[in-house]
C-alpha cells in the first residue's frame, strides 16, 4: 500500500547552514540527527552542486539511453568480471525478482583485479569500467561526478557524525583514495505490461550513504514507521538523502537504514535516475561508532537472508552475486558458496 500525502514528508536539510555560523549549524546538526534517527532518508539541499554540473551528466545518460540497443549491448554487465557496464531491463534482480529498469554500473576507474587464492575474493570488484566510444562526454561527466559527490557525501558524513555527539573523522580513515564509489545510471522504461510494477524492489543500501538525483517523474517510495512505503515526491536542485546498512551497524541500530523501493512509471513513460553510493575501502572493517546516544541505541535489524559481514567488501560482493545472476553465472559461479563468504559476520 502506498500513500503520497504522508502528514510529515520527508525532512529537507541544507549542508550550506554548516557555513553560516554556529546557530545555523546547530540547527542543522539537529535537523540531521532527527532526519538519520527517525527517518533513515532526508531530501538534502545547499550542497554545491551546479546545474551545469548536473546538465552535462544528465544531458550524457540521455544520450547514452538513445544509442542504437547494440552499441548498449557491447558494454554488457556480462563481460565485466568487476560488475561494470550495461545491464538489460529485468536482468538484474532484487529478492530474487527482476528489475524492470536498465542501467550503466560505474566505478572508480582502476586496473583489473584478479585476486589470488590467498586474497579476499571481494578484490574482484576493483577493475575498469566500459565506457561507449561514442560518447566520450560520458566518461567525463561520470568521473567528474563520482568525485564531486564523494567530496559532498564525505561532507555530509562528517556533519552527521557531529550531529549525534560523535567524532566527525571518525571514519576518515577508511575512506580516502582507495574507496570503492558506484554510480549508477538508470532508466525506468515504464510498466513491463505484465502486472509487475517493480521498478527496483525493496531493499537497503550496505555502504554507508546513497545520494540520489532523481527526475520530475516520480516513484521512489520509502517505508515509514507505519510500515506502509509512501511517495517521494521530486524536489528540484534536491538529492534524496538515505542512510546505508554499514551506518546502521557502526551505531548499533541508533541510525536507520529504511527500505525503499521504485515503482514502475505507468505505460510507456520512461523515468531516470542517478542513484551515488559513498562506500569505504574493501578491505575496511567498520568500527563501532563512539558517541554519547549510544546506550539508547536498539540494536541492529536482524535478517537471517541478508548476513552482514565485518569487512565491506564482503557485503558488497555478496550484493553484486545476489543483483547479477548472468555475470555471477559467467565470472563467479565458484564464489556463491565460497567458505569465506560465510564467516566474519557482524551480526
Amino acid at each position: 500500500m502506498t500513500n503520497s500525502s504522508y502528514s510529515s514528508q520527508l525532512p529537507i536539510v541544507d549542508l550550506s547552514a554548516a557555513d553560516r555560523g554556529h546557530q545555523a549549524r546547530r540547527l542543522l546538526h539537529a535537523q540531521l540527527h532527527s532526519a538519520a534517527h527517525d527517518v533513515g532518508f532526508f531530501q538534502l539541499i545547499g550542497h554545491g552542486i551546479t546545474e551545469a554540473e548536473t546538465k552535462a551528466l544528465t544531458d550524457a545518460m540521455h544520450a547514452f539511453f538513445a544509442l542504437p540497443e547494440a552499441d548498449r549491448l557491447a558494454l554488457d554487465n556480462i563481460n565485466s568480471p568487476h560488475f561494470r557496464g550495461y545491464t538489460r531491463i529485468g536482468d538484474e534482480r532484487t529478492a530474487g525478482a527482476r528489475d524492470w529498469r536498465d542501467q550503466l554500473d560505474i566505478g572508480a576507474e582502476r586496473p583489473a583485479r584478479d585476486p589470488g587464492p590467498w586474497e579476499a575474493p571481494y578484490w574482484w570488484l576493483e577493475g575498469p569500467n566500459q565506457w561507449p566510444a561514442a560518447l566520450p562526454e560520458l566518461r567525463t561527466a561520470a568521473l567528474h561526478w563520482i568525485d564531486r559527490l564523494s567530496g559532498v557525501a564525505e561532507r555530509l558524513l562528517h556533519e552527521l557524525l557531529a550531529s549525534i555527539g560523535a567524532p566527525a573523522d571518525f571514519y576518515d580513515d577508511i575512506f580516502g583514495p582507495r574507496a570503492h564509489p558506484h554510480l549508477k545510471l538508470v532508466r525506468y522504461p515504464g510498466s513491463s505490461g505484465e502486472g509487475d510494477d517493480q521498478g527496483v524492489g525493496a531493499h537497503k543500501d550496505y555502504g554507508f550513504l546513497t545520494l540520489l538525483l532523481q527526475d520530475h517523474v516520480g516513484g521512489l517510495q520509502v517505508q515509514r514507521e507505519d510500515g506502509k512505503f509512501h511517495d517521494v515526491p521530486p524536489l528540484p536542485g534536491a538529492f534524496v538523502v538515505n542512510l546505508g546498512e554499514l551506518l546502521e551497524v557502526a551505531t548499533n541500530g541508533y541510525l536507520i537504514a529504511t527500505n525503499h523501493r521504485v515503482v514502475s512509471p505507468p505505460g510507456a513513460t520512461e523515468r531516470f535516475s542517478v542513484p551515488f553510493f559513498y562506500n569505504p575501502r574493501l578491505d575496511a572493517r567498520i568500527a563501532p561508532l563512539e558517541f554519547p546516544f549510544a546506550d539508547r541505541a536498539p540494536g541492529v535489524t536482524a535478517d537471517p537472508t541478508n548476513p552482514l559481514f565485518a569487512e565491506y567488501g564482503r557485503n558488497e560482493l555478496k550484493g553484486k552475486l545476489r543483483a547479477h545472476p548472468l555475470t555471477t553465472a559467467r565470472h563467479h559461479a565458484d564464489l556463491l558458496l565460497h567458505p569465506q563468504e560465510q564467516s566474519a559476520q557482524l551480526v
